[in-house]
Parts: C-alpha cells; sequence; structure tokens
C-alpha cells in the first residue's frame, strides 16, 4: 500500500471526512514522525512498532568490485521494531 492508496481507503470508511482533510492528515502524521526521528527522537505507536534511529559506527569497507578498502563514514539510519500486536497478527496468533 502506498501513501495515495492510504489516504483513499480512510477517506471511504469516513465519508464525513473530506479526501483533502484526509490527505493533509495522513501528511502531518508522516510528517511529526520524520521531524521527530530527525531530532533523535523514539516514535511509538503502541500495538504497531516503535520507530528510532540508530548510529552506525564508522569502519572499514571493501570495494566489492576492485577490492579496495574504503572509509565508510558514521551514519544514522531509521530503525523499525514491531509491536507484540503486529508481531502476534502476522503470525496468527490474533486474540
Amino acid at each position: 500500500m502506498i501513501r495515495s492508496e492510504l489516504i483513499q481507503k480512510i477517506a471511504d470508511e469516513n465519508p464525513h471526512l473530506y479526501q483533502r482533510d484526509v490527505e493533509r492528515i495522513v501528511n502531518t502524521v508522516f510528517e511529526e514522525v520524520t521531524n521527530a526521528m530527525s531530532r533523535g527522537d523514539r516514535v511509538e505507536l503502541r500495538g504497531f512498532g516503535a520507530f528510532s534511529v540508530k548510529k552506525r559506527d564508522a569502519r572499514v569497507g571493501r570495494n566489492p568490485r576492485t577490492g579496495e578498502t574504503v572509509h565508510v563514514e558514521e551514519k544514522h539510519v531509521p530503525f523499525f521494531k514491531t509491536g507484540k500486536l503486529l508481531r502476534d497478527r502476522l503470525n496468527g496468533k490474533e486474540e
């Protein structure tokens, strides 16, 4: 599912809301999650999961084509850990 499909599904299930309002809500949620993560904050959605940022230390890597060693700089990467309810639902353990 892509963002536009999510917006359409929410709009279809909530006919009292205009599609432009649903789009604004979805975009705001994604923007706030992105802003929080860019500040290094953790975003937890109970039952769904938690978004966080992990730091990858600098290291010496290898160019697979030439075999030459290269320096890979430190970087921050997004990380998602599923919540228990989502994990159980994916594994057929719904309650």
